[in-house]
């Protein structure tokens, strides 16, 4: 098959079980009928809320809760002279998206 964009014949790849084509000049992906009910099946499973837990914490943790109270006055203060980033260092979680449509 062609690619409908810039005619060059397409490449076939099969990605956990849903067969994608994909053009390797203008890098468009074209899905076969029944393909993309496959990939929102499997988003809305892997996006589904957990289960809940009914279990609470024990009556014995409750006694060794942190006391944030006298660290707020220290947490500005490290902020501020060493320039911490909240955003430094934390990774984007993948989605199982990335490993479909990573080419």
């Amino acid at each position: 098959m062609k690619c409908p964009v810039c005619s060059v014949e397409l490449k076939i790849a099969d990605r956990q079980g849903i067969e994608i084509d994909y053009c390797p000049q203008c890098r468009g992906i074209w899905l076969d009928r029944g393909e993309l009910d496959k990939i929102i099946e499997r988003s809305s499973a892997a996006f589904a809320p957990p289960a809940q837990q009914t279990e609470s914490r024990p009556a014995e943790y409750e006694k060794y809760e942190r006391d944030e109270r006298d660290y707020r006055k220290y947490e500005d203060d490290y902020k501020n002279k060493y320039r911490y980033d909240d955003h430094y260092g934390k990774k984007k979680k993948k989605s199982f998206l990335d490993d479909i449509f990573d080419f």
